[in-house]
């Protein structure tokens, strides 16, 4: 992974699904479980050398990704 679209990308078809389907059976998207999980994935990648240091600093979750609720 090079950029934070790319991430992003990944995150919401990989991980996002299964925040869901741990959290938010009632279809309320759990904000602080999305974050928790985004960031816990971005110091993996980062400790593995996917993405550098400075972009693990300054990547956050948008907006869109933290209260949509999840779709298929």
């Amino acid at each position: 992974m090079k950029t934070k679209k790319e991430f992003d990308q990944y995150f919401k078809m990989e991980i996002l699904p299964l925040i869901a389907k741990q959290y938010e059976a009632n279809g309320i998207p759990d904000r602080p479980a999305r974050r928790e999980a985004y960031n816990n994935e971005m110091d993996d990648l980062q400790k593995i050398g996917q993405i550098t240091e400075d972009q693990a600093a300054t990547w956050c979750i948008s907006d869109g990704m933290e209260t949509t609720e999840y779709w298929n």
